[in-house]
């Protein structure tokens, strides 16, 4: 589980994809403080599992599921990633509930100055954008961020200086992909009101299943 609040910019030092997967090494320095075999890190908005580590590096393995919905793929040496360690329970929850499941990715559009704010506006995959609601929560390549504006499966973000010096965002091009994961209350809330539509929750039902 994580914030969205990114911790470091780590810096790809290799990839190695094959049948298995993809290893990927990261250069970083803050996330290692607390680091350990087994360590869940966000990677780009993923949840990864520290493999390996050493002085100013750690390794993760990428399994094909992860880089059947992630840009993983297309990660090569010097890219720079946003990282983030698992929330602790003494943590505060400055940002939004995240899992580090990716759902999908997005297209990045373009951007405009609004103010002090940089507007980041992108496309998402028809199937996902029903979770995307105006002032809702949604995380783009791990950052925590707020919707501010959504037409049809468009959507925009804004960004204030500081966090776009902290993020790798700032270096999107036109047509680049970004990793997306909605809010997990959204999805919930479907499958629960898909369940009562198709459903008929009763006494018997309850008793049946084990609820009473």
């Amino acid at each position: 589980m994580f914030t969205g609040l990114v911790e470091e910019q780590g810096k790809i030092k290799k990839t190695e994809l094959s049948s298995n997967g993809m290893e990927i090494t990261v250069e970083c320095s803050k996330i290692l403080e607390d680091v350990k075999t087994g360590s869940s890190i966000s990677i780009n908005g993923a949840c990864q599992t520290v493999t390996e580590f050493g002085k100013n590096y750690i390794k993760v393995q990428a399994s094909n599921e992860t880089l059947n919905v992630t840009t993983y793929r297309s990660l090569k040496q010097g890219d720079l990633v946003n990282l983030e360690r698992a929330l602790t329970l003494s943590s505060r929850l400055d940002g939004h509930i995240v899992t580090g499941h990716i759902d999908c990715t997005a297209k990045f559009i373009n951007s405009t100055i609004d103010g002090f704010s940089k507007r980041f506006f992108f496309e998402l995959p028809e199937n996902f954008s029903k979770y995307a609601i105006y002032k809702g929560s949604i995380a783009v390549n791990g950052v925590s961020l707020t919707i501010a504006s959504i037409e049809d499966n468009v959507f925009s973000v804004e960004l204030i200086p500081s966090t776009l010096k902290e993020v790798n965002i700032a270096n999107l091009q036109k047509g680049d992909l970004v990793n997306i994961e909605t809010d997990i209350f959204a999805k919930y809330t479907e499958k629960i009101v898909q369940f009562k539509k198709n459903n008929k929750i009763d006494y018997e039902f309850l008793t049946e299943n084990g609820f009473v």
